[in-house]
């Protein structure tokens, strides 16, 4: 059977009924959808199919690193190829990396240390294939390297590792993905500019790589060229891994930073380093976080969005260039879904699938067609379909953001 989305129906919820003509054609389950019997049997070609996801990419592409074929920035959403198939996508310092559905994994952009994993130094402006592996889940990329977890549990690396940002006991450059270590039990991973992170699947934390700030939790300053764990609790749910700071959740959602601190970016009321975690507050609500440069940004349960640190573009979103060392809600709303701090600006999708921006805007990686800086966050367009967001923090001028949208 054939059947084509049409625009002009209502976007349906979870758990809901889409009601075109017949009534009832589709029924949604938690995003899965099912034609029902008694449709099916109707024909072919009268009701509107599930909407699929497509990448879009805005931002600096001097380097071909939004995917688009070319090496020309864009201020607003532009769509890369017409796959549907994409699932998650990591954006690094003038280069992207990507796995698609049948775990497959690609990379373009900037490729002068083989961050692209391709085994060469060559610049591509569209999308190539790493391997012909099909078990990658998880990417992380940093400012010129890459992290990325198998479904079997195994951890690779690739890219520079002069400051053993690889994790591979060495500071070798490696071209190719190698594996770190042997152990089999790696769930998810994160990394900025030259540090990496990646939490066990039995909750514990682990660094490696650069530690000029304290950012690898370890109470020091020495950069590890191995994965090395962070304390001994075993209850760590997210790490997100800003400029030179790190923030990271517990499974009792609580929040905790530690790094670089000189613009308040910890949320501790201070401007301390910590080179090991320390609680922001004694919230138990914490859900999102993501990290910037000197600022960080966070979700919690009910749905509001916080942010604190650095603000001389006005990339906390509260309408001012204030700096503030403790956390501040943006607005009064409780429907934000999703956030992705970039270098000095953010994006973030709220429950009603709408996307938004604000901050820094020299690229136009804010997407609202102008490099314009914005204080407090304003809508990309009138989608209401967007599903994913991810924005470059590794780098001050590599401002490139990749975002889903299911049209």
């Amino acid at each position: 059977m054939s059947y084509r989305y049409s625009s002009s129906f209502e976007k349906p919820g979870l758990n809901t009924l889409v009601s075109p003509s017949p009534s009832g054609a589709y029924t949604q389950y938690t995003g899965s959808w099912k034609l029902n019997a008694a449709s099916a049997a109707q024909g072919a070609g009268t009701w509107p199919s599930p909407p699929v996801p497509y990448l879009y990419s805005w931002g600096f592409n001097s380097y071909g690193g939004l995917g688009l074929g070319n090496t020309t920035n864009y201020s607003s959403p532009k769509q890369v190829g017409s796959l549907t198939t994409w699932l998650t996508i990591s954006a690094g310092a003038y280069f992207a990396a990507g796995i698609k559905t049948d775990g497959t994994l690609w990379t373009w952009g900037r490729n002068n240390t083989g961050q692209l994993g391709l085994g060469n130094t060559t610049n591509y402006s569209s999308s190539v294939q790493v391997g012909a592996l099909t078990n990658w889940s998880k990417i992380a990329s940093g400012f010129n390297f890459c992290l990325a977890v198998k479904t079997n549990g195994t951890l690779w690396a690739w890219g520079q590792g002069g400051v053993g940002s690889l994790g591979l006991n060495n500071t070798t450059t490696m071209y190719s993905p190698n594996q770190v270590g042997s152990l089999t039990t790696w769930l998810n991973v994160a990394a900025s500019q030259y540090q990496s992170f990646a939490i066990k699947t039995d909750g514990t934390l682990w660094s490696w790589g650069f530690n000029n700030h304290g950012q690898l939790g370890n109470n020091n300053t020495n950069n590890y060229s191995s994965p090395a764990q962070i304390g001994a609790l075993t209850n760590w749910s997210t790490v997100t891994a800003g400029f030179t700071h790190t923030l990271a959740t517990k499974t009792d959602g609580t929040l905790w930073a530690w790094g670089f601190n000189t613009f308040g970016g910890l949320g501790l009321s201070n401007t301390t380093d910590y080179s090991s975690p320390k609680q922001v507050g004694v919230l138990t609500n914490w859900l999102k976080v993501s990290a910037g440069y000197g600022y960080s940004t966070a979700i919690k349960s009910d749905g509001t969005l916080w942010s604190w640190g650095y603000n001389a573009y006005g990339q906390l979103g509260n309408n001012n260039t204030n700096y503030y060392s403790s956390p501040k809600q943006i607005g009064a709303l409780a429907t934000w879904s999703t956030i992705s701090a970039g270098y000095a600006y953010a994006q973030s999708i709220k429950n009603d699938g709408t996307l938004w921006s604000w901050g820094r805007n020299q690229n136009g990686q804010l997407g609202q067609g102008n490099t314009t800086n914005l204080s407090s966050p304003q809508q990309i367009g009138s989608s209401t379909f967007w599903t994913f967001v991810n924005a470059n923090n590794s780098a001050r001028n590599s401002n490139m953001v990749f975002g889903i949208n299911k049209h």
